[in-house]
């Protein structure tokens, strides 16, 4: 038997936040050294790195420093300036996904367009560069509207439900209201030779007011064909975007009018999280496999599941603080990661839970137990467990 060779030794990430975390994670375990790019010499990935660069993502010296010191990079946020990325590509160092294909997502409009223009379903839209543009009011009322840059998390997003309503300033796409059931995702990976590889789509709740996921479950909550429709055209996406690495496919999907695609992260992704414990391979590992040029590992989901994000809770900033750890610990099946935020504030992502039961009945239950007892505050905060 040929003996093994590593085809990345040395991985660099941009952005040190959870998704780096547990992108280092994985990393280790396969024995690759990790350098990470970050402006917050707290976060995350700090403490956990072989080596933390402090510095701008948008710093060209700095992301210099970064893809020197490493055979590939890759990222786990989109907000990185794409053209030092491009300049550091023209100059031989091998960044994935591609920054090509960074700067097409991190135009809101370009990327609905690309996918319009390639016959996938998406919602009607415009560009304007004010809300008064006359285009605009083709699509009636409620629209939606989203900054072309920028916005994360719920950030940069806004439903105009009448002209009253006070819309956000700056470039946007504003695209019409689809009434829809559900929100879906598919997790999907594309490897150096041109492979891809999905996850059983899954299924996102929101607060209605944040606009922040509070709930995944997988498998989806959809019938088969509704499903496997999802991952054809997530398939297609991906591979129109070409680049290598995890990326997540979101849709609305409408019992009376089908799915509509709504956006792509070229990274691993709320979504996905459950993938680790719930899947053969979990996302983090699937996405250093297809950056590194390693093939795929299985994406088969072995037990249902449900993932809750535990957001810092209302009051107090401050170092944090949580309640409902004992009996959490005392729940068969959960799954507890905490990010290593030193500070918590309302509405943070401080970590997550997932539940796996042998259906996704059971492990929704469990995971709503686990967002009524499980709290995380800042410190300042006087509460009981």
């Amino acid at each position: 038997m040929e003996p093994y060779h590593y085809p990345v030794k040395r991985l660099g990430i941009i952005g040190g936040g959870q998704l780096g975390r547990m992108m280092i994670d994985e990393a280790h375990k396969l024995g690759i050294y990790v350098a990470v790019l970050d402006p917050d010499s707290a976060c995350p990935c700090s403490a956990v790195a072989d080596r933390f660069i402090c510095g701008s993502l948008y710093d060209s010296g700095a992301l210099a420093v970064l893809v020197a010191e490493s055979n590939v990079t890759t990222y786990e946020i989109e907000h990185i300036s794409a053209d030092a990325l491009a300049q550091l590509a023209g100059s031989g160092h091998v960044l994935r996904p591609k920054p090509a294909l960074l700067e097409l997502i991190q135009d809101k409009l370009l990327q609905k367009q690309a996918f319009a223009d390639a016959g996938i379903s998406v919602p009607r839209f415009v560009g304007a560069e004010v809300p008064a543009d006359p285009v605009v009011g083709r699509l009636g009322f409620p629209r939606v509207q989203k900054l072309r840059h920028g916005g994360y998390d719920g950030r940069g997003v806004t439903v105009l439900r009448s002209p009253e309503d006070e819309p956000l300033s700056g470039p946007s796409i504003f695209e019409e209201f689809i009434r829809f059931d559900k929100e879906l995702a598919v997790v999907c990976a594309r490897f150096t030779d041109g492979t891809t590889a999905s996850y059983p789509v899954s299924e996102m709740i929101f607060d209605p007011d944040a606009n922040i996921c509070t709930h995944v479950i997988s498998p989806a909550r959809v019938d088969g064909s509704v499903a496997a429709e999802a991952e054809r055209i997530a398939t297609k996406a991906v591979t129109l975007l070409g680049g290598e690495g995890v990326f997540a496919v979101e849709f609305l999907y409408s019992e009376e009018r089908g799915l509509f695609l709504n956006e792509v992260a070229p990274r691993p992704h709320n979504s996905g999280h459950l993938t680790i414990e719930a899947c053969d391979t979990g996302q983090f590992e699937q996405h250093i496999r297809a950056v590194t040029g390693w093939s795929s590992g299985s994406t088969r989901q072995h037990t249902p599941a449900v993932m809750v994000n535990l957001l810092g809770a209302g009051g107090e900033k401050g170092p944090a603080e949580i309640h409902g750890i004992d009996w959490l610990f005392s729940v068969a099946g959960a799954h507890l990661h905490l990010y290593g935020k030193t500070e918590c504030r309302p509405g943070r992502k401080m970590g997550h839970v997932t539940v796996l039961r042998p259906t996704v009945t059971e492990a929704f239950e469990i995971a709503n137990q686990v967002l009524s007892r499980v709290r995380i505050y800042g410190r300042k905060r006087n509460a009981t467990g």
